[in-house]
């Protein structure tokens, strides 16, 4: 029997081959000797000079040590298009634009039995949480804990089925693939072929429906183009590109905001993509000439009052969110932190089809307030509720778990009104998450339970007690989620990014299996955007106790 053998294989786009497929600064070699290269293959072949490791000098070792890297690549043309196969650490050499980005991926989701999964990479863009996923024997995707809806699959590795096994045995697929096989340096051209046919098949789509609803966008020439999408909108002021903060604030705290990379700025109490034009303007920056390298150099600058950085300095293309699509295509692309993702058309209508029958009209008040905590005080009073902002039921000795931020009971039902002061994608995700987790351990935990009960009743006012008692007897919750925003309710789900659309998707569905009634709404905010304000510059010993403006 022969030896299998491991190979990373490449599929160069139409047009590319060896001729230009290297980039000008490679220094592989070409023309070296080989007796067994497939007819019209091309070998260029990394020979580095020897060299010592670091850690000889560092630890002054006076053995002669001696390292050397070795690699090759090999062009291989099949049926009009070219396979770059790889060995070594030389993929690297290729430009970037020249191969197919999914090409991997998908022939293993066309090639792996759905039952014998051995690995799973994902990415959760919401937080831009990144995960290995290994088990000890092959198993289906659902001992995977893969959320279709809201996870982005990077890498998957598995057993091949039967009927492949006489190519390769097990594969793993990313941006290329790498399988194992023991096929001869005659046979590589009928694999490849092979590995082209399945690229070419779609019937992964039925073994893994819907796996790919949210993909990441690696191919530099998409993403090139959809950079043109976005500085186009930039340079029209489109009110479709939004300016966030890519982080989850605590604006229980003083949250002021100015940029940098272009000159001084004002200070703001809030984040707004004109207030970028406005700082534009003021340091005499032409907006027609912006571009992706000046969103880069341009930063928010998150501080307080004074101006005083605190916290992280996001370029502005970090914080931008922005919605496309290109010329000639169905499918639909967002920005996200940096990053684009391309996302299948019918997926972002079945999510406003989901999403837009749970959004309701708010029991609230019109947010008019200095704060979320200022708010949750009125609005609860105002709504014969109890401000439960800031307070705890977790169990002794576990981390502080706020149960909502107004509670209501009504009906038998008791209501958990969760407040949120945004629409930026990761503090709505943290909104979600805190409503479904609070009310899954007031469900699970009978100590929470009884410290909710006692808060409410402790907080409820004379006569009320009664009432409270009788909802917590009939154990019937309902979770509302409360988005302050300036934005038009009647938009409903499309009010919220992408991934929060994708987040709350996903929380309600895991709130409706526990038999939780749950929706979400709109407060008014009638909160007008305040002037910025000049940074205060730190006092000298000698400066007059006023401060001054700098």
């Amino acid at each position: 029997m022969s030896k299998s053998r491991s190979f990373s294989i490449y599929l160069l786009k139409e047009g590319f081959d060896a001729t230009n497929t290297l980039k000008e600064d490679s220094t592989l070699e070409d023309g070296v000797d080989a007796n067994d290269l497939p007819e019209g293959a091309g070998l260029y072949v990394l020979d580095s000079q020897e060299t010592p490791p670091w850690w000889r000098g560092y630890f002054g070792i006076q053995k002669h040590l001696m390292q050397t890297l070795k690699g090759a690549i090999v062009f291989l043309p099949v049926n009009d298009r070219t396979f770059a196969i790889t060995f070594g650490h030389v993929f690297h050499n290729l430009k970037p634009e020249s191969y197919e980005y999914d090409f991997g991926l998908r022939v293993t989701l066309n090639s792996v039995d759905p039952d014998q999964l051995k690995s799973l990479d994902s990415l959760m863009p919401e937080n831009a949480r990144r995960q290995r996923t290994q088990l000890s024997v092959g198993s289906d995707l659902t001992l995977f804990d893969f959320d279709r809806d809201s996870t982005i699959l990077k890498s998957l590795t598995g057993k091949v089925r039967e009927e492949l096994k006489p190519f390769f045995k097990h594969a793993t697929g990313a941006s290329s693939i790498r399988i194992s096989s023991d096929v001869g340096p005659a046979g590589l051209a009928a694999l490849c072929g092979k590995l082209l046919e399945l690229y070419q098949d779609d019937t992964y789509k039925t073994s893994f429906p819907d796996i790919q609803n949210v993909a990441p966008v690696k191919d530099p020439v998409i993403v090139d183009a959809l950079n043109a999408k976005l500085i186009a909108a930039i340079r029209a002021k489109e009110d479709n590109v939004v300016l966030t903060i890519p982080d989850i604030v605590n604006y229980a705290d003083e949250m002021y905001a100015t940029f940098a990379g272009e000159g001084a700025g004002l200070v703001y109490d809030d984040v707004f993509i004109d207030r970028y034009f406005e700082y534009l303007d003021s340091n005499g920056f032409n907006l027609a000439t912006i571009d992706v390298d000046a969103l880069k150099k341009h930063h928010l600058v998150l501080t307080n009052e004074a101006g005083q950085p605190r916290g992280d300095r996001p370029s502005i293309l970090k914080c931008l969110i922005f919605d496309s699509t290109l010329d000639g295509g169905a499918a639909s692309y967002h920005l996200c932190e940096g990053n684009w993702y391309q996302v299948d058309g019918n997926y972002v209508s079945e999510l406003s089809t989901y999403l837009d029958p749970l959004c309701a009209d708010t029991t609230l008040i019109e947010y008019s307030h200095d704060d979320e905590g200022a708010y949750n005080d009125a609005a609860a009073t105002a709504a014969s509720s109890l401000c439960m902002d800031k307070e705890n039921i977790a169990p002794a000795g576990q981390k502080q778990v706020e149960p909502c931020d107004i509670f209501k009971t009504e009906n038998n039902l008791v209501i958990l009104h969760h407040v949120k002061r945004s629409t930026v994608s990761a503090m709505l995700s943290h909104l979600f998450n805190q409503g479904l987790n609070s009310v899954q351990l007031v469900r699970d935990d009978s100590e929470a339970l009884e410290n909710l009960k006692a808060l409410a009743v402790d907080k409820a006012a004379d006569g009320e007690e009664a009432e409270i008692l009788a909802a917590f007897e009939g154990n019937r919750f309902k979770v509302v989620f409360q988005i302050i925003t300036h934005k038009d309710k009647t938009a409903k789900s499309l009010n919220l990014p992408l991934f929060s659309r994708i987040s709350l998707k996903r929380t309600m569905k895991e709130l409706r299996r526990m038999g939780i009634d749950a929706e979400f709404c709109f407060v008014e905010n009638q909160v007008e955007a305040a002037e910025g304000k000049k940074k205060q510059r730190k006092k000298k010993a000698d400066d007059a106790p006023e401060a001054e403006a700098a």
